[in-house]
């Protein structure tokens, strides 16, 4: 099921970008799946319900949830102060991409506990818990990592796992357009943007994501990010031409400097909280 607003003859609004649910939905068909459009508003609470009963009824069952609600792009104020960045933008990309991620999830993961089987996957800006740059931006997107981890307390006790996912510069239509290239030549923006020669196209995080929910072991992964270029190495999978962009070492040869991660200790400090200790059975199922 490849959801969102934008279907052909009907753009979301104020969206610009051709992109549609239905060009997504046939990619999927195309590589031996079944893609399904359903125009849904992840904003608008009795569309999400709707489409999970819809899911219901069609095919019983939900194995996998990929949350990549964003629609932040043209509310993005990165540079900015937050005592010059304008709340308007600030509530709307909060609502889109973290609200939404909310929602969904209420209304999909009971599909998957009740089978007490199944993988969350939110998909986020980055595998560190460092500044982003922006403060709208910097707490939506460590909002998102922090779902991945609070849904997957929720769920400890069931063989459901929530968890993150962070592709590297992202090659996608829109950022091609942004560099006036296209696939075929999309090196040529490296001379603009060094760091554009790192990126990697949307294929190569669907599969970090395949593999995940592939992988039985899956979780002991649950509430953690991993990056697209860590998974490739560990699963063996490939951008579709064949590379494996690999982020954290351009940066690492880029800039000099180690690449930051959230590792085991950053994670540690998440845990123990006090509601766990004085409560360790909550919430209560």
């Amino acid at each position: 099921y490849c959801t969102g607003r934008s279907v052909r003859g009907r753009l979301a609004s104020g969206d610009s970008r051709p992109e549609t649910i239905e060009e997504t939905a046939e990619l999927v068909t195309s590589r031996g799946g079944k893609g399904i459009a359903v125009r849904v508003d992840h904003t608008v609470e009795a569309e999400v319900e709707a489409l999970c009963e819809r899911i219901r009824a069609e095919a019983g069952r939900l194995d996998l949830l990929v949350n990549d609600i964003w629609g932040g792009e043209s509310l993005l104020e990165l540079g900015t102060p937050f005592w010059k960045q304008s709340p308007q933008k600030a509530r709307l990309m909060f609502e889109r991409a973290v609200f939404t991620h909310v929602v969904t999830s209420r209304y999909a993961v009971p599909l998957m506990v009740e089978r007490d089987r199944g993988l969350i996957v939110e998909v986020t800006d980055g595998d560190s818990f460092g500044y982003r740059g922006s403060v709208a931006y910097d707490v939506t997107k460590m909002a998102v990592l922090r779902l991945a981890f609070a849904m997957s307390r929720d769920l400890r006790r069931t063989n459901v796992t929530a968890l993150a996912v962070t592709p590297g510069f992202l090659r996608s239509e829109e950022m091609l357009a942004h560099f006036g290239v296209t696939e075929a030549n999309w090196r040529d923006a490296a001379k603009k943007t060094p760091d554009f020669i790192a990126s990697e196209t949307p294929a190569y995080v669907g599969r970090a994501v395949a593999a995940l929910a592939a992988e039985p072991g899956v979780k002991a992964r649950a509430g953690r990010v991993f990056a697209s270029w860590t998974l490739a190495r560990e699963f063996g999978f490939t951008d579709v031409d064949g590379s494996q962009p690999h982020w954290a070492e351009h940066f690492e040869k880029a800039y000099g400097k180690p690449y930051p991660v959230a590792d085991d200790a950053a994670y540690g400090s998440w845990l123990g909280g006090a509601i766990e200790t004085v409560a360790p059975d909550w919430p209560v199922y």
